[in-house]
């Protein structure tokens, strides 16, 4: 398996960089690690999640979407869409990496393909790091998830003081072939203690096995019409930070703004806990912070995984519980409906 000692890889980023854009996690003057542009220097961060996930390299905050020039009189349409150059996300966790599946199956196998999505997706090489020291929040394995075994182009493991990497696709291997100066083949003994020793330490986690049947087997309207929601809804301020955290959430708002010299429409990201979400001119449709909390939970749990082959909608990454300030996410909601009795189901 081709490797680079872990005091060596900025050689292999210096390498990779010579022709690509890289980006990597990168702790800030907080202590927290975010995804930031590589230049020499630059320290790749030991955290094991960024604060926000890796879906903003394929579905920005704000984008642009088009632009209308007024001109004496004169109209012309304006396509911000540019041929990118080809990057590379280095560290992405095995609970991004799926998301980018979930993202996929709404942006590129519906109709009409979301083009402005597909050509970062096109450009993009992502490498998946797995993680050697999981946290306690965590709990993607209850989706079925292995992060000992991350997806991605590339996948790469920390062990025993070297980073190993192993080829998944066609873009993948002419990647690690474009860098194969910067690596060296070593026997992968120490990858397969690695991945024993990670999914010994998931195995851990107070959330490795969360109950999903429920939301797998119970009626929709059943589910829908529970009494649990308005107790869960209590607390929840509908700050909207579990959704700008979460690596899954893909929710958006479309707006006009008036340059001076014309109109640009962009897209920026929106969330259903908020009062105005999919506002229209006679009304809102979910009135009630219940309601719009519902949505949220069941759109994850329920009306995805309906629509797209029993798929949930969660990666089980964590951040909704590292975030909320009142401490409320998806696993207390699960457990609440796990106690709660729902017609003898």
């Amino acid at each position: 398996m081709l490797s680079v000692s872990k005091d060596k890889i900025n050689s292999l980023f210096e390498a990779i960089a010579k022709d690509k854009t890289l980006y990597l996690p990168v702790d800030n003057a907080s202590g927290k690690a975010n995804f930031e542009k590589w230049q020499k220097g630059t320290k790749l961060s030991e955290a094991l999640k960024t604060v926000r996930s890796a879906k903003d390299f394929f579905f920005p905050k704000t984008e642009k979407m088009v632009g209308y020039k007024v001109e004496a009189g004169n109209i012309t349409v304006e396509d911000p869409r540019k041929e990118l150059d080809d990057f590379v996300v280095f560290g992405v966790r095995a609970c991004d990496a799926k998301a980018f599946d979930i993202f996929d199956k709404v942006y590129l196998e519906m109709t009409p393909t979301d083009s402005y999505y597909k050509n970062r997706r096109d450009h993009a090489i992502v490498i998946t790091l797995a993680c050697s020291a999981p946290d306690k929040n965590c709990f993607c394995s209850s989706y079925g998830l292995d992060a000992a075994n991350p997806a991605g182009d590339v996948s790469a493991w920390l062990a025993g003081g070297d980073f190993y990497f192993n080829a998944n696709t066609d873009k993948g291997k002419k990647f690690l072939d474009s860098v194969k100066g910067a690596l060296k083949e070593k026997d992968a003994a120490a990858v397969d203690a690695e991945k024993k020793a990670i999914k010994e330490k998931i195995e851990k986690l107070p959330f490795a096995h969360l109950d999903l049947e429920k939301f797998k087997n119970v009626p929709m309207m059943t589910l829908f019409n529970s009494d649990v929601w308005a107790k869960l809804s209590e607390s929840c301020l509908g700050c909207g930070t579990c959704t700008y955290v979460c690596p899954s959430c893909m929710c958006f708002d479309v707006r006009d703004y008036d340059t001076g010299h014309g109109i640009e429409q962009s897209r920026t990201w929106d969330s259903c806990m908020y009062s105005d979400f999919t506002q229209m001119a006679a009304a809102n449709p979910r009135l009630t912070q219940k309601e719009r909390f519902r949505q949220r939970f069941m759109h994850k749990l329920v009306y995805y995984p309906m629509a797209h082959e029993k798929l949930f909608m969660c990666v089980g990454c964590g951040r909704c519980l590292d975030s909320c300030p009142i401490h409320m996410n998806i696993v207390k909601v699960i457990k609440a409906f796990n106690e709660a009795d729902l017609g003898g189901k």
